[in-house]
């Protein structure tokens, strides 16, 4: 009896232990998803601008010295030829005045030298060497009366002085910059680029700018910087207007406006481009929570997201956040990220 009830036990358990142990249930990822168009690419942008004439020239003289006169100051309307400031010209007369004295002395000796060579008291060689210094002190001369003329700072144009950089009692050399003159005529629209928004942009792209109450004038891009501004790093760029003859006045405040490149371009997060070498990709959402990956085309990186430009369609649910956890078909637990 004993022996059948072992013989009863040992078979269930070797029953028990031929069953195979059961799979452990599959954990479902839980992923971040947004549904594409929930966010919006601008349709546009716009930047702050100020009216600048096409033309500054810095002015300065063409010699150093002490400015003992500024007869003009920012916002002074000038005419070509109207005296601006001037340096102490005493150094300039005492040279000029030096110079023209031996210019004449040697124009006196060479009057003599050639009594002489008539009389054939001298060579000629020696009468050309008189000649040839004569010659070389009439150019000093000329350009000691050019130095004393320096000491005058004229406008080379009609305009109005945009800055004054210096003042009198100053001592500047040749060539510093003393004021800035803005040119009558052509004006335009400087601003400033941020750096994460210049690839945006190109000489040649059309522009409207608004000033005031008039209505928004077309324009181009005709002057884009490649280097940036040290301390604001930002790109410094110009519009052109359209129409040359516009008479705005300088100074102004003015609104630039840019279109959008594409209207049908798509915003989505940062977080959710998977980049595969040079080429950027999503993770898409099937309905049956399945995640495929798709290139995509990106046109441009902002701070506020990534604007695509090819490869998803408004309405497709893409995954937000983990994106290189993920793996090809795997299926996961959709978490809505849009905030809807």
């Amino acid at each position: 009896m004993k022996s059948a009830l072992f013989i009863i036990a040992l078979s269930i358990w070797l029953a028990a232990c031929n069953k195979e142990a059961a799979p452990p249930a599959k954990t479902v990822r839980p992923a971040l998803t947004e549904v594409v168009g929930n966010r919006v690419a601008d349709q546009g942008r716009e930047y702050s601008a100020e009216i600048r004439a096409r033309h500054e020239p810095m002015l300065g003289f063409r010699t150093g010295g002490k400015i003992i006169e500024r007869k003009v100051y920012a916002g002074t309307r000038v005419k070509a030829g109207e005296v601006l400031a001037r340096l102490d010209p005493s150094d300039a007369i005492q040279k000029t005045n030096a110079a023209e004295a031996q210019y004449r002395l040697a124009l006196s000796d060479v009057k003599r030298y050639r009594e002489l060579r008539k009389r054939g008291f001298v060579s000629q060689a020696a009468l050309d060497a008189k000649e040839a210094a004569l010659k070389s002190l009439g150019a000093e001369a000329n350009l000691a009366r050019n130095q004393s003329d320096y000491t005058v700072l004229r406008a080379d144009r009609d305009g109005v002085i945009e800055a004054v950089l210096a003042d009198a009692g100053q001592v500047v050399a040749a060539g510093q910059p003393v004021m800035k003159l803005g040119v009558s005529g052509e004006t335009e629209a400087a601003f400033s680029i941020p750096e994460d928004q210049f690839s945006a942009f190109h000489v040649g792209d059309e522009a409207r700018v608004a000033v005031g109450d008039l209505p928004a004038l077309k324009g181009h891009i005709r002057e884009l910087s490649l280097s940036s501004d040290p301390q604001s790093r930002t790109y410094a760029a110009r519009v052109a207007f359209d129409d040359p003859m516009n008479r705005i006045a300088l100074g102004m405040s003015a609104r630039v406006n840019f279109k959008a490149a594409d209207k049908a371009s798509l915003l989505i997060p940062l977080s959710a481009i998977y980049q595969q070498g040079k080429q950027a990709a999503v993770w898409i959402v099937s309905d049956g929570k399945r995640v495929t990956l798709r290139e995509v085309q990106v046109s441009a990186y902002r701070d506020e997201g990534a604007v695509i430009s090819g490869g998803l369609k408004e309405g497709e649910r893409i995954v937000v956040a983990g994106v290189h956890r993920l793996s090809e078909g795997e299926i996961i637990q959709p978490v809505d990220g849009s905030g809807k």
